[in-house]
Protein backbone atom coordinates (compact mmCIF):
# COMPACT_ATOMS: atom_id res chain seq x y z
CA UNK A 1 0.00 0.00 0.00
CA UNK A 2 1.81 3.15 -0.86
CA UNK A 3 -0.10 5.53 1.46
CA UNK A 4 -2.77 5.01 3.44
CA UNK A 5 -5.97 7.16 4.88
CA UNK A 6 -4.08 8.11 8.29
CA UNK A 7 -1.01 6.69 7.71
CA UNK A 8 1.39 8.01 5.14
CA UNK A 9 4.67 9.92 4.14
CA UNK A 10 2.29 13.85 4.14
CA UNK A 11 2.74 15.79 7.18
CA UNK A 12 -0.95 16.98 8.65
CA UNK A 13 -1.45 20.37 7.06
CA UNK A 14 -5.11 21.17 7.72
CA UNK A 15 -7.69 21.10 10.49
CA UNK A 16 -9.46 18.55 8.78
CA UNK A 17 -6.64 16.34 7.96
CA UNK A 18 -5.87 16.75 12.05
CA UNK A 19 -9.74 16.26 12.86
CA UNK A 20 -9.33 12.94 11.16
CA UNK A 21 -6.43 11.89 12.84
CA UNK A 22 -7.45 12.59 15.95
CA UNK A 23 -10.51 10.52 15.70
CA UNK A 24 -8.70 7.22 15.31
CA UNK A 25 -8.36 6.86 19.14
CA UNK A 26 -5.31 5.47 20.19
CA UNK A 27 -4.04 5.17 16.70
CA UNK A 28 -6.07 1.34 15.78
CA UNK A 29 -6.32 2.29 12.14
CA UNK A 30 -3.16 4.08 11.94
CA UNK A 31 -0.90 1.76 12.94
CA UNK A 32 -3.14 -1.12 11.17
CA UNK A 33 -2.42 0.74 7.50
CA UNK A 34 1.30 1.00 8.72
CA UNK A 35 1.92 -2.70 8.47
CA UNK A 36 1.15 -2.01 5.10
CA UNK A 37 2.89 1.64 4.28
CA UNK A 38 5.12 0.54 1.32
CA UNK A 39 9.03 2.18 1.86
CA UNK A 40 9.86 4.41 -0.93
CA UNK A 41 12.85 3.83 -1.31
CA UNK A 42 14.21 5.74 -4.26
CA UNK A 43 12.81 8.75 -2.09
CA UNK A 44 14.52 7.59 0.89
CA UNK A 45 18.04 7.04 -1.11
CA UNK A 46 17.72 10.99 -2.14
CA UNK A 47 17.34 11.74 1.59
CA UNK A 48 20.38 10.14 2.42
CA UNK A 49 22.57 11.42 0.03
CA UNK A 50 21.45 14.55 0.62
CA UNK A 51 21.05 14.96 4.10
CA UNK A 52 23.54 11.94 5.83
CA UNK A 53 26.88 14.39 5.85
CA UNK A 54 30.27 13.11 6.66
CA UNK A 55 30.43 13.67 10.13
CA UNK A 56 27.71 10.84 10.05
CA UNK A 57 29.19 8.80 7.86
CA UNK A 58 32.44 9.24 9.80
CA UNK A 59 30.71 8.65 13.25
CA UNK A 60 29.04 5.60 11.91
CA UNK A 61 31.98 4.69 10.41
CA UNK A 62 34.79 4.89 13.63
CA UNK A 63 32.21 3.15 16.12
CA UNK A 64 34.44 0.30 17.31
CA UNK A 65 31.25 -1.33 18.87
CA UNK A 66 33.58 -1.53 22.33
CA UNK A 67 30.12 -1.33 24.02
CA UNK A 68 31.21 1.31 26.56
CA UNK A 69 28.20 3.32 26.00
CA UNK A 70 26.22 0.41 27.55
CA UNK A 71 26.21 1.76 31.14
CA UNK A 72 26.04 5.41 30.31
CA UNK A 73 22.00 4.23 29.16
CA UNK A 74 19.39 4.05 31.93
CA UNK A 75 17.04 1.79 28.91
CA UNK A 76 20.07 -0.67 29.08
CA UNK A 77 20.33 -0.64 33.09
CA UNK A 78 16.89 -0.80 33.45
CA UNK A 79 16.07 -3.77 30.63
CA UNK A 80 18.20 -5.95 32.27
CA UNK A 81 20.93 -5.19 30.52
CA UNK A 82 19.35 -6.37 26.94
CA UNK A 83 22.27 -6.41 24.81
CA UNK A 84 19.78 -4.74 22.01
CA UNK A 85 19.46 -1.63 24.43
CA UNK A 86 23.08 -0.49 24.26
CA UNK A 87 23.39 3.17 22.19
CA UNK A 88 25.85 2.15 19.69
CA UNK A 89 23.67 -1.44 18.74
CA UNK A 90 20.73 0.75 18.39
CA UNK A 91 22.07 2.93 16.24
CA UNK A 92 24.23 0.37 14.08
CA UNK A 93 21.12 -2.15 13.63
CA UNK A 94 18.91 0.88 12.47
CA UNK A 95 20.53 3.94 10.94
CA UNK A 96 23.61 2.40 9.66
CA UNK A 97 21.77 -0.12 8.47
CA UNK A 98 19.75 1.80 6.10
CA UNK A 99 23.09 3.87 5.46
CA UNK A 100 24.82 0.52 4.35
CA UNK A 101 22.01 -0.48 2.41
CA UNK A 102 21.16 2.93 0.71
CA UNK A 103 17.55 3.19 1.63
CA UNK A 104 16.73 -0.38 0.47
CA UNK A 105 14.82 -1.74 3.35
CA UNK A 106 11.44 -3.18 3.91
CA UNK A 107 8.34 -2.29 5.97
CA UNK A 108 8.98 -4.77 8.93
CA UNK A 109 12.63 -3.12 9.30
CA UNK A 110 11.26 0.55 9.50
CA UNK A 111 8.43 -0.41 12.16
CA UNK A 112 11.49 -1.73 14.16
CA UNK A 113 13.40 1.20 13.59
CA UNK A 114 10.30 3.18 14.67
CA UNK A 115 9.72 1.31 17.78
CA UNK A 116 14.10 1.57 18.57
CA UNK A 117 13.91 5.39 17.93
CA UNK A 118 10.82 6.19 19.84
CA UNK A 119 11.12 3.62 22.66
CA UNK A 120 14.50 2.92 23.21
CA UNK A 121 16.13 5.80 23.10
CA UNK A 122 15.11 9.51 24.40
CA UNK A 123 17.69 11.22 23.06
CA UNK A 124 18.97 12.74 26.12
CA UNK A 125 22.71 12.33 24.89
CA UNK A 126 23.89 10.85 27.88
CA UNK A 127 25.95 8.30 26.12
CA UNK A 128 27.70 10.80 23.96
CA UNK A 129 29.77 12.28 27.06
CA UNK A 130 30.82 8.13 27.52
CA UNK A 131 31.84 7.59 24.04
CA UNK A 132 35.72 7.54 23.92
CA UNK A 133 35.71 8.52 20.32
CA UNK A 134 33.12 11.46 20.73
CA UNK A 135 30.31 10.08 18.83
CA UNK A 136 26.89 11.93 19.59
CA UNK A 137 24.52 9.03 19.44
CA UNK A 138 21.41 10.95 20.41
CA UNK A 139 21.99 13.05 17.43
CA UNK A 140 22.06 10.29 15.01
CA UNK A 141 18.50 8.74 16.58
CA UNK A 142 17.25 12.06 15.93
CA UNK A 143 18.20 11.84 12.38
CA UNK A 144 17.16 8.38 12.45
CA UNK A 145 13.79 10.01 13.34
CA UNK A 146 13.73 12.28 10.46
CA UNK A 147 14.13 9.70 8.32
CA UNK A 148 11.54 7.74 9.53
CA UNK A 149 8.87 10.39 9.92
CA UNK A 150 9.53 11.32 5.74
CA UNK A 151 8.14 7.85 5.65
CA UNK A 152 5.34 8.08 7.18
CA UNK A 153 6.87 5.62 10.35
CA UNK A 154 6.12 7.82 13.56
CA UNK A 155 3.94 7.20 16.74
CA UNK A 156 0.31 8.59 15.99
CA UNK A 157 0.53 10.41 18.91
CA UNK A 158 3.65 12.39 17.51
CA UNK A 159 2.17 12.68 13.88
CA UNK A 160 -0.96 13.99 15.36
CA UNK A 161 1.70 16.57 17.81
CA UNK A 162 3.31 17.43 14.44
CA UNK A 163 -0.04 18.19 12.88
CA UNK A 164 -0.99 20.53 15.77
CA UNK A 165 1.80 22.68 15.46
CA UNK A 166 1.79 23.07 11.89
CA UNK A 167 -1.79 23.72 12.10
CA UNK A 168 -1.98 25.64 15.57
CA UNK A 169 1.83 26.62 15.78
CA UNK A 170 1.13 25.10 19.07
CA UNK A 171 1.69 21.62 20.25
CA UNK A 172 -2.66 21.10 21.28
CA UNK A 173 -4.96 22.89 19.63
CA UNK A 174 -4.93 26.78 21.33
CA UNK A 175 -5.62 29.65 19.24
CA UNK A 176 -3.85 32.89 19.97
CA UNK A 177 -7.42 33.83 21.14
CA UNK A 178 -7.45 31.10 23.68
CA UNK A 179 -4.06 32.27 24.95
CA UNK A 180 -4.85 35.91 25.34
CA UNK A 181 -7.80 34.94 26.89
CA UNK A 182 -6.60 32.58 29.55
CA UNK A 183 -3.93 35.29 30.43
CA UNK A 184 -7.09 38.07 31.33
CA UNK A 185 -8.77 35.41 32.86
CA UNK A 186 -5.95 34.58 35.21
CA UNK A 187 -5.05 38.26 35.89
CA UNK A 188 -9.12 38.18 37.24
CA UNK A 189 -8.86 34.93 38.96
CA UNK A 190 -5.57 36.62 41.04
CA UNK A 191 -6.82 40.31 41.58
CA UNK A 192 -7.68 39.60 45.35
CA UNK A 193 -4.76 38.08 45.81
CA UNK A 194 -2.26 39.97 44.01
CA UNK A 195 -4.18 43.83 42.77
CA UNK A 196 -2.96 45.22 39.85
CA UNK A 197 -1.55 42.28 38.50
CA UNK A 198 -1.16 42.36 34.47
CA UNK A 199 -0.16 39.81 32.04
CA UNK A 200 0.98 42.45 29.32
CA UNK A 201 0.30 41.46 25.94
CA UNK A 202 2.50 42.55 22.79
CA UNK A 203 4.00 45.09 24.68
CA UNK A 204 6.67 46.82 22.83
CA UNK A 205 10.74 47.36 23.93
CA UNK A 206 10.57 45.18 27.28
CA UNK A 207 12.70 43.96 28.81
CA UNK A 208 11.76 40.39 28.79
CA UNK A 209 9.35 38.30 26.65
CA UNK A 210 7.83 35.64 27.99
CA UNK A 211 7.17 32.16 26.24
CA UNK A 212 5.21 29.38 27.45
CA UNK A 213 4.11 25.37 26.83
CA UNK A 214 1.05 25.35 25.21
CA UNK A 215 -0.16 22.60 28.33
CA UNK A 216 0.36 25.38 30.61
CA UNK A 217 -2.94 27.39 28.50
CA UNK A 218 -4.50 23.86 27.76
CA UNK A 219 -4.15 22.11 31.50
CA UNK A 220 -1.83 24.16 34.16
CA UNK A 221 -3.16 27.84 33.53
CA UNK A 222 -2.11 28.53 37.20
CA UNK A 223 1.32 28.05 35.54
CA UNK A 224 1.00 31.66 33.38
CA UNK A 225 -0.07 33.48 36.48
CA UNK A 226 2.54 32.29 38.72
CA UNK A 227 4.96 33.18 36.28
CA UNK A 228 3.20 36.89 36.36
CA UNK A 229 2.90 36.97 39.92
CA UNK A 230 6.82 36.47 40.19
CA UNK A 231 7.49 38.91 37.60
CA UNK A 232 5.06 41.65 39.20
CA UNK A 233 7.25 41.06 42.60
CA UNK A 234 10.50 41.48 41.09
CA UNK A 235 9.29 44.44 39.47
CA UNK A 236 9.93 43.50 35.75
CA UNK A 237 9.03 45.30 32.55
CA UNK A 238 7.96 42.23 30.82
CA UNK A 239 4.94 41.14 28.25
CA UNK A 240 3.70 38.10 26.10
CA UNK A 241 3.16 37.85 22.37
CA UNK A 242 -0.21 36.91 20.81
CA UNK A 243 1.59 35.19 18.61
CA UNK A 244 4.86 33.06 18.95
CA UNK A 245 3.98 32.12 22.43
CA UNK A 246 4.61 28.89 22.30
CA UNK A 247 7.82 27.28 22.69
CA UNK A 248 8.18 23.88 22.77
CA UNK A 249 8.33 22.05 19.48
CA UNK A 250 6.69 18.08 19.56
CA UNK A 251 7.48 18.63 16.08
CA UNK A 252 11.53 18.00 17.47
CA UNK A 253 10.23 14.49 18.99
CA UNK A 254 8.35 13.71 15.80
CA UNK A 255 11.22 13.90 13.37
CA UNK A 256 9.42 16.60 11.70
CA UNK A 257 12.29 19.05 10.48
CA UNK A 258 9.87 21.48 8.28
CA UNK A 259 7.86 21.48 11.26
CA UNK A 260 10.76 22.59 13.68
CA UNK A 261 11.76 25.53 11.34
CA UNK A 262 7.72 26.53 10.42
CA UNK A 263 7.32 26.39 14.63
CA UNK A 264 10.46 28.23 15.61
CA UNK A 265 10.26 31.01 13.17
CA UNK A 266 6.62 32.07 14.68
CA UNK A 267 8.66 32.56 18.07
CA UNK A 268 12.11 34.31 16.46
CA UNK A 269 9.03 36.66 14.62
CA UNK A 270 7.41 37.25 17.57
CA UNK A 271 11.10 38.14 19.02
CA UNK A 272 11.41 40.70 16.05
CA UNK A 273 8.37 42.42 15.95
CA UNK A 274 8.24 43.22 19.80
CA UNK A 275 11.69 44.10 20.47
CA UNK A 276 12.46 42.76 23.53
CA UNK A 277 15.98 43.11 25.56
CA UNK A 278 15.86 39.10 25.76
CA UNK A 279 13.54 36.22 25.85
CA UNK A 280 12.81 33.65 28.69
CA UNK A 281 11.18 30.66 28.32
CA UNK A 282 9.22 28.87 30.47
CA UNK A 283 10.06 25.77 33.26
CA UNK A 284 10.23 23.35 29.99
CA UNK A 285 13.51 21.17 28.93
CA UNK A 286 12.45 21.09 25.51
CA UNK A 287 11.59 24.07 24.72
CA UNK A 288 14.39 25.58 25.25
CA UNK A 289 16.59 22.82 22.92
CA UNK A 290 13.93 23.70 20.38
CA UNK A 291 14.16 27.38 20.54
CA UNK A 292 17.33 28.10 22.08
CA UNK A 293 20.12 25.25 21.11
CA UNK A 294 18.57 23.92 18.04
CA UNK A 295 16.49 26.14 16.44
CA UNK A 296 18.25 29.02 14.93
CA UNK A 297 19.83 26.30 12.76
CA UNK A 298 16.39 24.98 11.86
CA UNK A 299 15.80 28.82 11.18
CA UNK A 300 18.80 29.12 8.95
CA UNK A 301 20.61 31.80 11.24
CA UNK A 302 23.92 32.01 10.11
CA UNK A 303 25.40 33.20 13.47
CA UNK A 304 23.51 30.34 15.67
CA UNK A 305 21.98 32.66 17.90
CA UNK A 306 18.18 33.30 18.20
CA UNK A 307 17.31 37.24 17.12
CA UNK A 308 17.56 38.26 20.94
CA UNK A 309 19.47 36.64 23.95
CA UNK A 310 17.26 33.48 24.87
CA UNK A 311 17.82 32.25 28.40
CA UNK A 312 15.73 29.69 30.30
CA UNK A 313 13.38 30.09 33.78
CA UNK A 314 15.92 29.28 35.97
CA UNK A 315 18.18 31.96 34.98
CA UNK A 316 16.29 34.64 35.31
CA UNK A 317 15.11 33.19 39.15
CA UNK A 318 19.06 32.28 40.13
CA UNK A 319 19.47 36.05 38.72
CA UNK A 320 16.29 37.60 40.49
CA UNK A 321 17.26 35.87 43.44
CA UNK A 322 21.45 36.62 43.41
CA UNK A 323 20.08 40.37 42.81
CA UNK A 324 17.31 40.42 45.11
CA UNK A 325 14.82 41.03 42.93
CA UNK A 326 13.25 38.36 45.15
CA UNK A 327 13.86 37.54 48.50
CA UNK A 328 12.94 34.61 50.36
CA UNK A 329 11.57 34.93 53.71
CA UNK A 330 14.27 32.43 56.19
CA UNK A 331 11.44 31.22 58.17
CA UNK A 332 9.34 30.17 55.01
CA UNK A 333 12.64 27.80 53.18
CA UNK A 334 12.02 24.35 52.58
CA UNK A 335 12.75 22.44 55.94
CA UNK A 336 11.99 19.25 54.35
CA UNK A 337 14.61 17.18 52.82
CA UNK A 338 14.49 18.16 49.11
CA UNK A 339 16.16 16.87 46.16
CA UNK A 340 16.40 18.37 42.38
CA UNK A 341 15.84 16.76 38.59
CA UNK A 342 18.29 17.88 36.29
CA UNK A 343 16.69 17.94 33.17
CA UNK A 344 18.85 16.20 29.93
CA UNK A 345 17.58 19.24 27.58
CA UNK A 346 19.30 22.68 29.93
CA UNK A 347 22.06 20.59 32.04
CA UNK A 348 23.46 18.10 30.28
CA UNK A 349 22.88 20.16 26.72
CA UNK A 350 23.33 23.61 27.85
CA UNK A 351 25.42 23.78 31.42
CA UNK A 352 23.04 24.87 32.98
CA UNK A 353 23.58 22.69 36.78
CA UNK A 354 25.03 24.78 38.77
CA UNK A 355 22.41 27.57 37.94
CA UNK A 356 19.82 25.37 39.46
CA UNK A 357 21.86 24.75 42.66
CA UNK A 358 22.42 28.06 43.32
CA UNK A 359 18.68 28.36 43.56
CA UNK A 360 18.54 25.52 45.75
CA UNK A 361 20.84 27.41 47.95
CA UNK A 362 18.51 30.17 48.75
CA UNK A 363 15.22 28.04 49.04
CA UNK A 364 16.01 25.02 50.92
CA UNK A 365 17.57 24.22 54.34
CA UNK A 366 18.58 19.72 53.16
CA UNK A 367 18.95 19.63 49.39
CA UNK A 368 20.04 16.27 48.63
CA UNK A 369 21.66 15.00 45.40
CA UNK A 370 20.69 12.06 43.17
CA UNK A 371 23.14 10.25 42.37
CA UNK A 372 24.51 10.82 39.46
CA UNK A 373 24.13 14.10 39.18
CA UNK A 374 23.91 17.46 36.96
CA UNK A 375 25.37 16.77 33.45
CA UNK A 376 25.48 13.01 34.52
CA UNK A 377 22.17 12.78 36.09
CA UNK A 378 19.89 10.10 34.34
CA UNK A 379 17.17 11.13 32.09
CA UNK A 380 13.48 11.48 33.84
CA UNK A 381 12.21 8.28 31.93
CA UNK A 382 9.80 10.05 29.93
CA UNK A 383 12.29 12.34 27.60
CA UNK A 384 11.91 12.42 23.86
CA UNK A 385 8.39 12.40 23.54
CA UNK A 386 8.71 8.84 25.48
CA UNK A 387 6.05 10.50 27.71
CA UNK A 388 2.79 10.36 25.77
CA UNK A 389 3.16 7.54 23.26
CA UNK A 390 0.74 5.11 24.11
CA UNK A 391 2.15 2.16 22.23
CA UNK A 392 4.61 2.08 23.89
CA UNK A 393 3.81 2.86 27.64
CA UNK A 394 4.96 0.01 29.20
CA UNK A 395 8.43 0.28 28.22
CA UNK A 396 8.01 4.05 28.93
CA UNK A 397 7.19 2.79 32.81
CA UNK A 398 9.92 0.66 33.01
CA UNK A 399 11.91 3.06 31.89
CA UNK A 400 10.99 5.11 35.17
CA UNK A 401 12.47 2.75 37.56
CA UNK A 402 16.23 3.99 37.03
CA UNK A 403 14.54 7.93 38.48
CA UNK A 404 12.20 6.34 41.00
CA UNK A 405 15.63 4.61 42.45
CA UNK A 406 17.43 7.64 42.09
CA UNK A 407 14.93 9.67 44.32
CA UNK A 408 14.53 6.81 46.91
CA UNK A 409 17.77 6.74 47.43
CA UNK A 410 17.77 10.13 48.63
CA UNK A 411 15.58 9.57 51.28
CA UNK A 412 13.55 12.79 49.81
CA UNK A 413 9.53 12.65 49.52
CA UNK A 414 9.69 16.32 47.62
CA UNK A 415 11.34 16.78 44.39
CA UNK A 416 11.84 19.91 42.48
CA UNK A 417 11.24 19.63 38.75
CA UNK A 418 11.47 22.47 36.74
CA UNK A 419 10.67 20.64 33.24
CA UNK A 420 7.62 20.21 31.92
CA UNK A 421 8.14 16.70 30.81
CA UNK A 422 10.31 15.81 33.60
CA UNK A 423 7.49 16.58 36.09
CA UNK A 424 5.51 14.31 34.23
CA UNK A 425 7.30 11.38 34.04
CA UNK A 426 8.01 11.95 38.35
CA UNK A 427 4.06 12.06 38.40
CA UNK A 428 3.76 9.51 36.49
CA UNK A 429 6.46 7.07 38.28
CA UNK A 430 4.27 7.89 41.49
CA UNK A 431 1.08 6.63 40.36
CA UNK A 432 3.20 3.61 38.86
CA UNK A 433 5.08 2.69 41.57
CA UNK A 434 2.92 4.65 44.44
CA UNK A 435 6.08 5.50 46.40
CA UNK A 436 4.43 8.15 48.38
CA UNK A 437 6.46 11.58 46.56
CA UNK A 438 5.25 15.17 45.79
CA UNK A 439 7.06 16.71 42.45
CA UNK A 440 7.02 20.98 41.81
CA UNK A 441 7.97 23.38 39.53
CA UNK A 442 9.77 26.31 41.05
CA UNK A 443 7.17 28.78 40.64
CA UNK A 444 4.70 27.77 43.24
CA UNK A 445 7.69 27.03 45.81
CA UNK A 446 8.88 30.58 45.28
CA UNK A 447 5.55 32.39 45.74
CA UNK A 448 4.95 30.70 49.13
CA UNK A 449 8.43 31.75 50.53
CA UNK A 450 9.40 34.82 48.79
CA UNK A 451 9.00 38.51 50.64
CA UNK A 452 5.88 40.69 49.56
CA UNK A 453 7.15 44.24 49.09
CA UNK A 454 4.44 46.36 51.27
CA UNK A 455 3.35 48.51 48.41
CA UNK A 456 2.37 45.32 46.71
CA UNK A 457 0.26 43.74 48.77
CA UNK A 458 -3.60 44.22 49.19
CA UNK A 459 -4.78 46.81 50.95
CA UNK A 460 -6.54 44.76 53.93
CA UNK A 461 -3.17 43.45 54.37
Amino acid sequence: MPEGTLCNKRPIETKEELDALLSDKGGKLYYQEMEELDVDKAKLAASLEKTCNSKMRTWLNMCARCGLCAESCFLYQVNNRDPKQVPSYKVQSTLGEIVKRKGDVDNAFMRMCMETAWSKCTCCNRCAMYCPYGIDMGVMISYLRGLLFSQGFVPWELKVGSGMHRVYRAQMDVTSEDFTETCEWMCEESEDEWPNLEIPVDKEDADILYTINAREVKHYPEDIAEAAILFHLAGENWTVSSQGWEQTSLTMFAGDWEGCKMQVKEVYDAMERLRPKRMIGTECGHAHRATVIEGPYWAGRKDGKPPVECIHYVEWVAEALRTGKLKIDPAKKIKEPVTLQDSCNYVRNHGLAETTREIMSYIAEDFREMAPNKEHNYCCGGGGGFNGIGLYREQRNVALRKKRDQILATGCKLVIAPCHNCWDAIRDLDEEYEIGIRWSFLKPLLISMVEVPEHLKPADE
